[in-house]
């Protein structure tokens, strides 16, 4: 009877092990289900732009099916020679808006957009901001040189002359690392043709400078430039007062030539024959008068 009991027991107690044994796996197969129904491929490493892809910087990861990226890949093979056109971190998923067109070759070249150009100009660690201003930031770009409206060379103006600009590289690299600020000797920027003249001139008219700003500040700076009279005297220096006005009074002197005294005549009656005529005869003044 003990047997029998013991048994039953043994019995009872298998049958809610392997109850709860099957409950757990299904729990845990609905929840691999719900959180790694889905494949993405991501980045295996860090990526910069113009990076040309390849298997070995990609990898294949479980991803939740209502939580997939729009436009993002599951085979590895599909993204392939692709070159992303924006930095991707490591285990970031490789979406389509992060790459350049189909047939791209990679480099800088490939992430430039269409209709724009990339132009490099030269700077030192001031003009550069001290090596902050990184790939994918956007700088001002001031240029400093002589006021047009005055021939005199101490009147100077800085003046920005083109704002918003895209860096895309600094020296030669692409790379995004902000780790620490690097010294550079030349800085690149996505612009414009008309933006290219406009750095272009401003270079070859005086020197330029740049000016790091925030990443979604989009307005526009409305300034007139400084001058360096307003830099050294204030703005009530800004224009020289005028000159005042100084009369000179000129005399002229004349002289007038007296007229020489009128000397003295008589009058005489002559006849002569039938003739009768007046004559003039000078009478000379006596002495002393």
């Amino acid at each position: 009877m003990r047997n029998i009991k013991a048994f039953v027991v043994l019995l009872v107690a298998i049958a809610a092990g392997g109850l709860a044994v099957y409950m757990a796996n299904r729990y845990m197969t609905q929840q691999s289900e719900s959180v790694g129904g889905a494949k993405v491929v991501v980045a295996s490493k860090d990526l910069d732009l113009g990076t040309r892809l390849s298997p070995d910087v990609m990898q294949l990861v479980d991803w939740p099916k209502e939580s997939v990226p729009e436009g993002a890949a599951d085979k590895i093979s599909s993204l392939d020679t692709r070159v992303v056109k924006t930095s991707v971190l490591r285990g970031e998923p490789i979406l389509e808006t992060k790459l350049a067109p189909i047939g791209t070759t990679g480099g800088l070249a490939s992430v430039i957009e269409e209709g724009k150009r990339a132009m490099t100009v030269s700077v030192n660690e001031i003009i550069g901001v001290a090596g902050f201003a990184l790939p994918g930031n956007y700088v001002d770009i001031l240029v400093n040189t002589q006021d047009e409206k005055s021939k005199d060379p101490s009147k100077q103006i800085s003046k920005i002359v083109l704002e918003r600009v895209l860096v895309l590289a600094v020296a030669q690299e692409a790379s995004t690392d902000q780790t620490k600020p690097k010294v550079v000797s030349s800085v690149t920027f996505q612009v414009t043709p008309d933006e290219a003249e406009k750095i272009d001139l401003a270079r070859s008219v005086g020197s330029l400078t740049l000016v790091l700003r925030n990443q979604v500040d989009k307005s526009a700076a409305d300034t007139g430039g400084a001058l360096k009279q307003e830099l050294l005297h204030g703005a009530t220096m800004a224009e020289e007062p005028a000159q005042p006005t100084v009369t000179k009074r000129v005399v002229k002197r004349i002289y007038v030539k007296k007229a020489a005294p009128k000397a003295a005549t008589e009058q005489v009656e002559v006849i002569r024959g039938t003739q009768r005529t007046i004559e003039n005869f000078k009478v000379e003044e006596e002495q002393g008068k």
